[in-house]
């Protein structure tokens, strides 16, 4: 759950904040440290959205670019360097 904490240790815990803090303001403690938790969290997801969503745009761009700096393909049956045949006729009848 917490990593390598067990359960013992999590007692341990909460009864030295139960000492040091007393039993009205832990509640509030628990609250603020499970909002402050949440934050985190969210503002996590959030960078990691954004980081994925840079990548992804990055990886477009990339493509566009190597799109466009390709050769374009000749057309077929319009080759320039291929000489024409020409077929001698015979007309010695």
């Amino acid at each position: 759950m917490f990593g390598s904490l067990g359960m013992p240790e999590l007692i341990v815990i909460f009864v030295i904040a139960l000492i040091i803090f007393g039993p009205k303001k832990l509640p509030e403690l628990g609250r603020s440290l499970g909002r402050s938790l949440n934050e985190f969290k969210r503002a996590s997801n959030e960078l990691k959205n954004t980081l994925e969503e840079e990548v992804r745009i990055e990886e477009q761009r990339e493509a566009t670019a190597k799109a466009q700096s390709a050769p374009a393909a000749p057309a077929t049956g319009s080759r320039t360097d291929e000489p024409i045949p020409t077929h001698a006729a015979d007309h010695t009848a």
